[in-house]
């Protein structure tokens, strides 16, 4: 198993890589978020050690048993925290699924980004349960930029407002953008939706209000990462692509 995480994560970075080339842009602008849905903890271990500090989850219920699990992991290492003992942080959890208001409490003690804030009573939900921690948390708006009906999201038009309004919430940072591509997409749809949402993160940087947090671009999963990539994408959330091979598991009780 180790073996075959290497080989996939080793595949993933080589394409991360040849995708910055092609654009001109230095691989380091680039983060991996390893979905790990459906990965035992112990691949989880694997990854950490092997350098991959970020990890996102779809579902509440398994990111915050993950993390519970890398923690107490940590605590019986030497380090004291998943991976110290080879010098590595511990790993930085993403939640980058649908998110419930009344599943945002126990999300907020382990998870250090949400990327799919699609409105203001979200927002204002993790705001509130943010400042009973003390805690700020970073968060992505996500836009629907295709017009899905299927799919959440905030509509392209209503992006900058909602930001707005999130500006003033004392425990949040408005990092950047979100974006999924229609799964079942021509490459020209692909194409469009990611370049569609680079056109409203560039405008909304002129925005001096969301500086200097908003940075971000999550685009790309294990199917279009490198499109993404070449349209701007700073933040690639692959989960498939990593664990080709691997036995996974499935959830006893999905969100």
């Amino acid at each position: 198993m180790k073996s075959k995480l290497s080989d996939n994560l080793r595949r993933v970075k080589d394409r991360i890589a040849n995708a910055c080339g092609r654009v001109d842009r230095s691989p380091d602008e680039v983060t991996l978020v390893a979905v790990t849905k459906y990965v035992g903890i112990d691949v989880i271990r694997q990854l950490v050690e092997s350098g991959c500090g970020d990890l996102g989850e779809a579902r509440v219920q398994e990111l915050t048993q993950r993390a519970a699990m890398t923690e107490e992991m940590g605590q019986r290492s030497p380090g004291h925290a998943l991976g110290s003992a080879k010098g590595q942080a511990p790993p930085n959890w993403h939640m980058v699924g649908h998110l419930q208001r009344n599943k945002v409490k126990p999300l907020l003690q382990w998870v250090s980004m949400v990327h799919s804030v699609d409105s203001l009573r979200l927002a204002e939900e993790i705001d509130s349960q943010a400042a009973k921690l003390d805690k700020t948390v970073d968060i992505l708006l996500q836009v629907n930029a295709a017009g899905e009906k299927q799919k959440f999201g905030v509509a392209v038009g209503a992006v900058p407002h909602l930001a707005e309004q999130l500006v003033s919430l004392e425990n949040l940072r408005v990092c950047g953008l979100m974006a999924m591509a229609p799964l079942a997409g021509e490459a020209d749809q692909v194409e469009w939706t990611f370049a569609r949402t680079r056109e409203i993160f560039e405008d909304m940087l002129k925005d001096r209000a969301l500086q200097p947090h908003f940075r971000h671009l999550s685009m790309g999963m294990s199917q279009d990462f490198e499109q993404a990539i070449e349209r701007g994408s700073t933040m690639v959330r692959v989960g498939s692509a990593l664990f080709e091979g691997i036995e996974l598991e499935k959830p006893d009780n999905p969100d």
